[in-house]
């Protein structure tokens, strides 16, 4: 039952440790320090692990695991550990000194990328290999998303090699990406359709997620941004949910084709936004449940599925690009619960990029079979034309024959009617001569009709006027004397000042116009007066003609027009008219035997104070 120990040797360039190999305990308060956990009463609590790669599954938790290596002084090598896992928050590494002290190294994605030991996106140690001892070696590992701890044990030279080779690979990726985003992004300028956009943001964001899980985007582009790297692949989880609905629905013309499932897209879309939201805004330890995004996933699945069967072609390769995304991502889930035969390795690591790839070349493939198809139907609309132009030419030589021989047909007839066109002709001219006589003396008659009507128009608005003044008229009738707040205060300024001005402040005679519509300045003291102080209008909110209107109203019916009547004609509330009304109403009162001897425009002596 105890720990198996793994022996250095020249024949293995590297090993990775599995179950026996690697013990582990939990530390939930974070309560033990190193003198502790390497002492003989803490022997016996680490257990061997039960999986062949162990994971922090509980998040913001200590964990402690433990190998044992054994040196071997004949290979002259140097080597290191690894740990593959690269979105580890903390790891502290107790290294075994000669003396029997520990040297202790800091790793972890929370630390600025060059203070690494080693510059690679992954966490290496190096070790010593100067006996034949049986070395113990201690991790203290925290993190706050679930992490697998795969601990590989390394020759320098075979990590060189491997190291060489990954980052080739990952260059071949990542360039794959970025020509089939270059190649959409020119169709897109090309031909202005949505779904080369969306393709290639969607491409842009499985690039971006997938830089930031294997810490390439760590490493190159923001080395010195541990907190943002913390969160840098939630936000490429979201877009890439989001561009990928979005490229479904665009490509598989599913808003009409399927509104149910445009209608389901767009819902999963705004939820996917307000998880994410709610993630980032409040707790950011649900951004290790990746698996949300079977959600988004399943559905543009479905909607391939469910458009493929309807009969839309380029919907084939698009279900074919997901299934092979599908397997990809349920494979990583499988793993990710545990079961351990589907790990095999790099392979299986590396098995969603894989997938990523497959997919990206497939939809490459539905892009282009919708625009084969959409050019296959352009050119059977153009032969169909061709054909109907075709049978247009000949219809339209058939009617040119007919139309030629009605026209000489025609000619004949005109020219016979012609002659008798020229006589009628001579018969109108004399008749033009005629009406030319009878124009004059018309023009000479609209002269004099034309200054009847200057008179009579001068008659009706002197009337129309009077009849404002004596009798009720309607409001539109009204508004034609006194349209606008300038012809109301032309009015007032003319009734208030018809005896001359005088400064109620300094009794100056000489004024300036005012900064305000008719308002007078004094000359001398520079009081401003408007033209509605002292007046019953001062202050009042009521629009200025329809306040004179009111006054009208309630002065032609003698005070007693309610106040109802008044809201409904002027259209304005009953209780500003009633209250504008009974101050009018006032003003009656105190001026009765004033207006008893007014004339015509008795109801204007009601407006100054």
């Amino acid at each position: 039952m105890a720990q198996k120990v793994v022996q250095i040797q020249a024949s293995a360039p590297q090993h990775i440790f599995t179950f026996k190999e690697i013990e582990v305990l939990e530390d939930p308060a974070d309560q033990y320090e190193i003198n502790q956990i390497s002492s003989k009463a803490f022997e016996h609590l680490f257990k061997a692990s039960i999986t062949s790669t162990p994971q922090t599954k509980n998040l913001n938790k200590t964990y402690w695991f433990r190998i044992k290596i054994r040196g071997n002084e004949k290979v002259e090598k140097p080597f290191l550990l690894e740990f593959f896992d690269q979105t580890i928050d903390h790891i502290t590494v107790f290294i075994p000194q000669a003396d029997g002290t520990y040297h202790i190294e800091s790793l972890g994605d929370t630390h600025n990328f060059n203070k690494r030991l080693i510059n690679h996106k992954n966490f290496e140690i190096p070790i010593k290999n100067s006996s034949n001892n049986v070395r113990t070696y201690y991790f203290k590992i925290k993190s706050s998303q679930i992490s697998d701890i795969i601990i590989v044990l390394r020759s320098a030279e075979w990590f060189i090699s491997y190291a060489l080779d990954e980052y080739f690979y990952f260059g071949i990726f990542y360039g794959m990406i970025l020509v089939f985003s270059f190649y959409n992004l020119i169709m897109y300028i090309s031909i202005r359709q949505k779904q080369y956009l969306y393709y290639v943001l969607y491409n842009l964001s499985v690039g971006f997620f997938e830089m930031s899980t294997d810490g390439i985007a760590y490493q190159y582009l923001w080395p010195n941004a541990p907190a943002w790297n913390q969160v840098a692949y939630a936000f490429a989880l979201c877009t890439t949910s989001v561009f990928a609905l979005l490229f479904t629905r665009e490509l598989l013309l599913v808003k009409s084709k399927a509104p149910k499932i445009n209608r389901l897209i767009t819902g999963v879309i705004i939820l996917r936004i307000i998880f994410f939201s709610y993630c980032y805004l409040f707790d950011q330890t649900l951004f290790s449940f990746k698996f949300i995004e079977a959600i988004p996933l399943s559905v543009a699945f479905f909607t391939g599925i469910y458009i493929y069967k309807k009969g839309y072609k380029p919907a084939r390769f698009f279900v074919l690009g997901y299934s092979f995304l599908f397997i990809g991502f349920v494979l990583k889930f499988l793993i990710m619960l545990g079961i351990d035969w589907l790990n095999f390795g790099v392979i299986s690591y590396y098995s969603l990029s894989f997938c990523f790839i497959m997919e990206m070349v497939f939809l490459s493939f539905a892009i282009g079979d919708k625009v084969r198809i959409l050019k296959l139907n352009r050119d059977k609309a153009q032969q169909k034309i061709i054909r109907q132009m075709a049978v247009n030419a000949k219809l339209k030589d058939t009617v040119n024959r007919e139309l030629e021989s009605k026209v000489e047909e025609r000619t004949r007839d005109v020219f016979h009617k012609s002659l008798i066109i020229e006589s009628k002709n001579q018969a109108l001219e004399e008749a033009n001569i005629l009406l030319q006589k009878q124009a004059e003396e018309i023009s000479r008659m609209n002269v004099l009709l034309e200054q009847d009507n200057e008179e009579l128009q001068t008659n009706v608005e002197k009337i129309t006027r009077d009849r404002v003044m004596n009798t009720e008229v309607d409001f539109e009738e009204f508004s034609k004397i006194y349209p606008d707040k300038e012809t109301c205060y032309e009015f007032l300024a003319e009734l208030k000042w018809k005896n001359g001005y005088h400064c109620r402040k300094c009794s100056n005679d000489h004024y300036f116009s005012g900064h305000i519509l008719h308002s007078r300045r004094c000359s001398k003291c520079g009081y401003e007066e408007s033209v509605t102080t002292y007046t019953i209008f001062h202050n009042t909110r009521i629009p200025i003609n329809k306040a004179f209107y009111m006054i009208f109203l309630i002065y032609s019916s003698k005070g007693k027009i309610s106040s109802h009547k008044l809201s409904e004609l002027l259209t304005i509330r009953q209780s500003t008219c009633w209250t504008f009304g009974s101050r009018i109403k006032k003003v009656m009162e105190d001026r009765k035997k004033t207006l008893k001897k007014s004339g015509k425009n008795g109801w204007s002596q009601l407006v100054i104070e």
